[in-house]
């Protein structure tokens, strides 16, 4: 009996001690985390990714089909590469997507002149051949019409030859007339007459065969200029296939709406020729996209800090140039977008077009003043701001304006002063203080 107690006896002390070890241990495990308050500089910002761009580049182009204008490149102020054709009897060509062949890989430093693309010749040299042969056919055509003219025409110049013998007969006959009856010579003056008017309508029938042959021919040889201008435009045309750099600079391909890249085996449409860029890489900007909600917020003219993803250890300015009056739908995204450009103010060869960034507009900036975690912020069912102190007390706050991670306090706290981010466990029973501030509330 006696070993039965100490058995139960020694169980009952290890539960004991075991809840106790738990107790213990469960306290420790307890994390309180405690944030300072602050004093300094406070801003409030409109925070987003985006992507730089050249603020202007020179387009580099494919040819074009009958332009009569001169190309001033893209319109951002850039120059054409690659030749436009002036030429009025262009029109003739078929307007076809120009493939790309092959393209240097981008970011490829290149000099004025240097090799940029190659296009596809096939679709065009095949036109060349159907131009070629109707240039021959045109040719054959007005060497039968210059030779059939000419038979045409001397004989028609021999009927008239033998028309004016006719009447120079009838004249003749009429002369030796003179002493035969009046019937014999009333019939020569008619057949005289009759050999005369037969003699003028040849003339005439010459000079309008020969007017029509004549405009016949000029219309054939319009022909044959034409077939002549469109072989020679083919030529020169596709003498441009080969495209060169207009300028000193770095090859950055030409973007689709799509976001997609104009690269070997894509096509060049003929209104939009161009095949790649050379940015200007002394004037970047940096594109981003502000949702509906903010871009209210956003004005020109307003400072921006920058980051670059390639050089987290650097850091950049910039003012907002533009903001977008009209919003867009995004991929992945629900709301309307408005794109806003930055110019960054600093100019750094390194940065080039499509680096990712990371932009802070500054909406408004506060010097020297209290603020802390908006996490540290609580309200009661009153709605009475306060905060939970690490003396363990409930401090009743006046706050002024917040950003997203921060809130500025204007009255209720000084810096140094820790405070929980996190409802304390029996926070409710803290005592309330600063009650002076409920009336500003």
């Amino acid at each position: 009996m006696k070993k039965r107690i100490l058995i139960i006896s020694g169980i009952v002390l290890a539960l004991a001690a075991l809840f106790a070890f738990n107790k213990i241990t469960s306290k420790s495990k307890e994390v309180t985390a405690y944030a300072e308050v602050e004093r300094g500089l406070f801003e409030i910002t409109v925070s987003n990714s985006g992507e730089l761009i050249a603020e202007s580049s020179i387009d580099i182009r494919g040819p074009e089909i009958g332009s009569s204008q001169q190309d001033h490149g893209s319109s951002q102020g850039g120059r054409s590469g690659g030749g436009s054709m002036n030429m009025g009897r262009g029109m003739d060509m078929r307007m076809m997507d120009l493939k790309i062949q092959d393209i240097v890989p981008e970011g490829t430093i290149v000099k004025e002149g240097d090799y940029i693309a190659q296009l596809d010749r096939s679709s065009y040299s095949n036109s060349l051949k159907d131009a070629r042969d109707n240039l021959t056919t045109e040719s054959n055509n007005l060497e039968m019409k210059v030779l059939d003219t000419a038979v045409t025409m001397t004989s028609l110049r021999d009927d008239i030859k033998n028309q004016k013998f006719v009447v120079e007969e009838a004249r003749i006959t009429l002369a030796q007339s003179k002493y035969e009856p009046p019937a014999t010579i009333r019939q020569a003056e008619i057949a005289l007459d009759k050999a005369q008017r037969a003699l003028e309508q040849k003339i005439k029938s010459y000079d309008l065969k020969k007017a029509q042959t004549l405009a016949d021919i000029r219309r054939q040889k319009l022909r044959v200029d034409r077939a002549e201008s469109l072989v020679t435009d083919l030529q020169e045309f596709l003498g441009k296939f080969t495209i060169t750099a207009p300028a000193d600079g770095m090859v950055i391909y030409k973007k689709e709406r799509n976001g997609a890249k104009r690269k070997t085996g894509s096509n060049v449409n003929p209104f939009d020729r161009v095949v790649a860029t050379l940015p200007d890489l002394t004037s970047m900007i940096s594109k981003i996209y502000v949702n509906e909600i903010e871009v209210a917020k956003v004005k020109p003219g307003l400072k921006v800090n920058i980051k670059v993803d390639a050089f987290p250890n650097k850091a950049y300015t910039g003012t907002v140039m533009t903001v977008a009056n009209i919003g867009e739908v995004l991929p992945n995204s629900d709301s309307k977008m408005f794109e806003v450009q930055i110019k960054i103010d600093q100019s750094d060869m390194t940065l080039r077009p499509s680096m990712t960034t990371d932009n802070r507009i500054i909406i408004k900036s506060f010097d020297d003043v209290i603020f802390i975690p908006t996490e540290c912020v609580y309200a009661g069912i009153d709605t009475i701001p306060f905060v939970y102190k690490k003396n363990r007390t409930r401090q009743v706050v006046e706050l002024g304006e917040a950003n997203d991670k921060h809130v500025i306090v204007r009255q209720g706290l000084k810096e140094g002063e820790s405070l929980f981010t996190s409802t304390p466990i029996g926070g409710e029973g803290f005592r309330l203080v600063g009650e002076d501030l409920l009336s500003k509330n």
